[in-house]
């Protein structure tokens, strides 16, 4: 492992990507999409002169689906084939830096470089064993020499551990969350709702994030939704759990939005906008959790039942 970790370091300092060019330029269209989805409303954002979002920066570096191998060096491939030689197979984003000069208007052409910063020695981690491979990117525009932004991205290349056993942890009950569950015992699903305000809010919170008021109400919801977003997950190993599993943010008929297991359909047919409807199993035998299983796994998406709470 030593002389591997040797040569994995020669690559340090040497080009990940080379006076690589964004398939698009900046454009309104990616900004608004990108608001849209995480629900940024800022008037910088919109516009005659609008800006784009900082925190967006990478997506207009990315290579896409197609096209992948279509900017990376010769050197970071060697890096990666060493690595999948060695049986750190596995990858996982782990974390990003990024720092701003200026902003990006729509019309800009991004153009970056990018350098293998750091290779790290063998890690031990709960996925498994593995390197962080670190690469820094420097954003420009076509025609400025001057920096936009930098980019500090990093990985975790790993050999997948070996499974988990044992039971599936039990969820964590506190003060604020305690009234949740105890209504899953009833097989109930419940939420607050701002008694001044009068919005419904899930999670569970001391006091209403609109308008501050300590004071609600649990109320009983439907438990009919459909699929917001899912992911299907095969690693990490976790006790309890039989991958591939799918796990849902389901956006109840009440309108507040809802992490669960979907269940009575294979995860690859998992879709958004699926009909679901809340479904109390005991997986351990002992306590009651909350699933989604579809309306009608078979059938076109649509819109969520019946089932709103009126204020």
């Amino acid at each position: 492992m030593g002389d591997l970790y040797e040569r994995l370091k020669a690559y340090e300092g040497r080009p990940a990507a080379v006076s690589a060019r964004g398939k698009d330029p900046v454009n309104a269209a990616m900004i608004r999409h990108w608001c849209e989805a995480v629900g940024d409303t800022h008037p910088a954002y919109a516009g005659e002169d609008a800006v784009a979002p900082p925190a967006m920066l990478q997506a207009w570096t990315l290579a896409g689906l197609g096209g992948g191998q279509a900017v990376r060096s010769a050197a970071l491939g060697e890096l990666f084939d060493l690595l999948d030689a060695a049986g750190f197979t596995a990858v996982v984003a782990t974390d990003c830096e990024q720092e701003y000069f200026r902003p990006l208007r729509p019309g800009d052409v991004v153009t970056y470089d990018s350098v293998i910063e750091s290779v790290s020695p063998c890690k031990a981690t709960k996925l498994g064993a593995g390197h962080f491979v670190t690469t820094r990117t420097e954003v420009r525009t076509a025609g400025v020499s001057a920096l936009a932004a930098t980019h500090r991205f990093r990985i975790l290349r790993y050999a997948p551990a070996a499974r988990a056993a044992g039971k599936r942890p039990k969820p964590v009950v506190g003060r604020d969350n305690a009234g949740f569950w105890a209504g899953v015992a009833r097989r109930e699903l419940l939420v607050q709702r701002c008694d001044d305000c009068r919005e419904l809010r899930f999670p569970w919170l001391p006091g209403c994030g609109g308008c501050g008021s300590p004071r609600w109400t649990e109320v009983r919801v439907s438990g009919a939704g459909t699929v917001y977003s899912y992911v299907v997950v095969h690693h990490p190993p976790a006790p309890g759990f039989e991958p591939p599993y799918a796990v849902a943010l389901v956006e109840l008929a009440e309108g507040v939005r809802m992490l669960g297991n979907v269940t009575g359909v294979e995860p690859g047919g998992v879709r958004i906008g699926m009909r679901v409807r809340v479904e109390f199993q005991r997986p351990d035998g002992e306590q009651e959790l909350p699933f989604f299983r579809p309306v009608d796994p078979a059938g076109p998406a649509g819109p969520a039942d019946d089932g709103r709470v009126r204020a």
